[in-house]
């Protein structure tokens, strides 16, 4: 490595650096070509990627006064790529031997730049003698190991500490494609809910607080952890011994940020023990084995299970594929199984997508794990589980989710007394023999939803105030009763034959029309059915063009899930559907309680960041009722579009009078004489 190309950037570096949007520079770029301060030219290609130096990019927009960050020259180190060259041209461990310099630097407080290689590799060895975090690296450096120290000083004064200009150098890790650093870094409101949870757990524990991480690797979670119990009380981390690249780093890191730690002893097995009151915390695929597949996963929880006694909590996040979705492998599926039966899973909470910075769109789960109550018999005892898959993680979400958490380490007693927001409590033995999702999603209902003497008497009221000739009769009595409403979600539906999936048409958007042919419903007609422009094509082009076009039939719900979910039923059929709008049919010859307009009615409830369709929660109606229910339906749909039509009409008058008044080709008439009003020079 050597220092010109350690202080190499992007364009989108550039526009971090001066703080504007990426094509910002792009446009300075275009047109700054002919002026008397051209944009530096390129210095190298990582691919089709263009390089330029950092020191050109500094002093022209020092020059231009461009950007909007006035310390541009100052800040720069900390906005150049990470170099990735030693001395004699070989591709080297540059991120590990720039983490360990700062981690030098951290413990030292000295300046590096002006010290030789051996007097860096004595620095280290003093700093880490039995070489479990920094020296390896350093030695491994090479020639380009001052040269690395100079970089280090100058991107700590950028950084403006060692501690910020660790966290940049980890922060790049994802553009500079160090898989096995990133493939399981998780978002910091991630990381925030499980440090919040571990830290109100260890509250409960009394004394100083034990935090221990036994995966490989797993500094994100610790270091939040450390976040946020501050500097008010003395805690304790302990760490896998493990020597691997990412259990080297999290010693880095923790030290770096002025954590010490112990270490746990790991044996080859995967076993370890910790004695006394202590709070665990881990991730599963950990950042030292990101290649776990869901037995393994399974089977490193249970290690931690097995060492556990009632005086420890523990918190882990992890697929919820595996921590809670239906699993199809009934190896697993036993196993996991085995993990409830030993009964210290106390809490199960499936979370939300994207949560996964590699991944995603792979949802994860929290397990929460206390003491057994083993004086408690097994068939009474119970789990929390909560479904928090459709839930932005803002501050009072996770606020009330970790009160309900902590109260699920409760005895029964204070579970009763706990008013939980998201959980629910679950016999633990409806788990182990169920073969759905662990943490089914809660129960559909209306918004401020009435009982049914309230229900009966608004509905009463309002076909008073609607009463017409036309208005469809209602006639309702209240039951008296809430029975548990009976739902399932889309999957199961499907695969019981309950519904079928049928998916929408590509169509090319040139070959429909405005005026004629068969309707065409896509995502535009279902978010906005009454605005959104009619769309048609010919049954003859929808033969010739898509031989394999399907129409809907009669009862049919059309959906979609983005922007949001939006459903309608098609009463007529005879439509085409346009992807990426899906359609869902209800088996007619045995719809098992579905009805059309309970279907859509819930789709359109759901969440518009729930886009997991398969997942989606269906009520059932009683059978009796399901029928008298669709035809309730009808009648108020069409008297609905009655109601659509005669608000455009009256619309359309309103207009025409206005128009022609103004413009003097209308006179309006009083009623009682027949006499218009005399013209004025207003309407000349």
């Amino acid at each position: 490595m050597n220092q010109t190309e350690a202080l190499r950037m992007t364009l989108s570096d550039v526009a971090a650096l001066a703080q504007v949007q990426r094509p910002v520079v792009s446009m300075w770029r275009k047109r700054s070509a002919g002026s008397a301060h051209p944009f530096p030219k390129p210095v190298a290609l990582n691919g089709r990627l263009e390089l330029f130096d950092s020191g050109h990019i500094a002093a022209w927009l020092t020059d231009t006064g461009r950007g909007n960050n006035r310390e541009a020259a100052n800040d720069v180190a900390a906005f150049t790529r990470m170099p990735g060259m030693t001395a004699d041209g070989t591709r080297g461990n540059t991120f590990e031997t720039l983490t360990a310099l700062l981690t030098l630097k951290a413990i030292t407080g000295n300046a590096l730049t002006q010290l030789t290689r051996e007097e860096l590799l004595d620095a280290a060895d003093e700093c880490d003698p039995d070489d479990t975090f920094l020296y390896s690296e350093m030695e491994a450096a090479g020639t380009s190991l001052v040269a690395s120290a100079a970089f280090t000083d100058r991107l700590v004064d950028s950084a403006y500490n060692v501690a910020g200009a660790f966290e940049h150098l980890l922060a790049a890790r994802f553009r500079d494609g160090l898989k096995e650093y990133s493939a399981t870094a998780l978002t910091d409101s991630a990381v925030g809910l499980v440090a919040a949870a571990v830290v109100e757990l260890a509250a409960t524990l009394g004394g100083n607080s034990v935090f221990a991480d036994s995966t490989r690797g797993g500094s994100d979670l610790l270091l939040g952890v450390a976040h946020a119990t501050g500097e008010a009380a003395p805690v304790t981390f302990m760490t896998a011994d493990d020597d691997g690249a990412s259990g080297r780093l999290v010693r880095r890191r923790l030290r770096v940020h002025g954590v010490d730690c112990g270490q746990i002893h790991l044996d080859p097995s995967g076993e370890f023990a910790v004695q006394g009151p202590v709070v665990h915390v881990a991730q599963y695929p950990s950042p030292g084995e990101s290649g776990m597949d869901g037995a393994q996963i399974l089977a490193a929880v249970e290690q931690l299970l097995l060492q556990m006694d009632d005086q420890q909590r523990a918190v882990i996040i992890g697929p919820a594929r595996v921590l809670c979705d239906p699993l199809t492998d009934g190896s697993s599926r036993g196993l996991r199984a085995e993990l409830l039966r030993i009964g210290r899973v106390r809490a199960i909470v499936r979370l939300p997508q994207g949560l996964l910075r590699a991944k995603p769109r792979e949802a994860q789960a929290l397990w929460v794990m206390g003491p057994s109550f083993s004086d408690v018999p097994i068939a009474e005892r119970w789990t929390m589980v909560a479904d928090l898959s459709t839930q932005d993680l803002t501050e009072d979400v996770k606020q009330d989710l970790v009160s309900d958490i902590v109260a699920s380490m409760g005895n029964g007693a204070t579970v009763r007394a706990h008013s939980f927001r998201f959980a629910r409590l679950v016999q633990t033995r409806h788990l182990l023999v169920s073969r759905k999702s662990l943490v089914p999603a809660p129960p559909h209902r209306s918004a401020d939803m009435p009982n049914g003497a309230e229900a009966a008497l608004r509905v009463e009221e309002l076909a008073r105030l609607l009463q017409s000739s036309d208005s469809p009769a209602l006639h309702i009595l209240p039951t008296g009763t809430t029975m548990n409403t009976q739902t399932a979600t889309v999957q199961e539906l499907i695969s019981a034959g309950t519904l079928m999936h049928i998916k929408g048409n590509r169509v090319v958007e040139a070959d429909l029309n405005p005026q004629k042919g068969t309707q065409a419903l896509g995502p535009a007609e279902l978010i906005d059915p009454h605005n959104a422009p009619h769309r048609y094509i010919g049954l003859l082009d929808l033969a010739a063009n898509y031989p394999s076009s399907r129409l809907t039939q009669p009862g049919d719900v059309v959906f979609c899930t983005s922007p949001r979910p939006a459903a309608t039923v098609d009463t007529h059929g005879g439509s085409v559907v346009i992807f990426p709008a899906k359609i869902l049919r209800v088996d007619a010859a045995d719809p098992d309680g579905l009805s059309p307009f309970v279907v859509a009615f819930d789709i359109n409830s759901i969440s518009s960041t729930d886009k997991a369709w398969r997942r989606w929660r269906l009520r059932r109606v009683p059978e009796a009722q399901r029928r008298k229910l669709g035809d309730a339906h009808a009648r108020l749909q069409h008297e609905q579009q009655q109601a659509r039509e005669r608000l455009g009409q009256l619309h359309e008058v309103a207009t025409l009078i206005t128009d022609g008044v103004a413009s003097g080709s209308l006179t309006l008439i009083d009623p009682s004489s027949n006499l218009a009003e005399p013209q004025t020079k207003g309407t000349q």
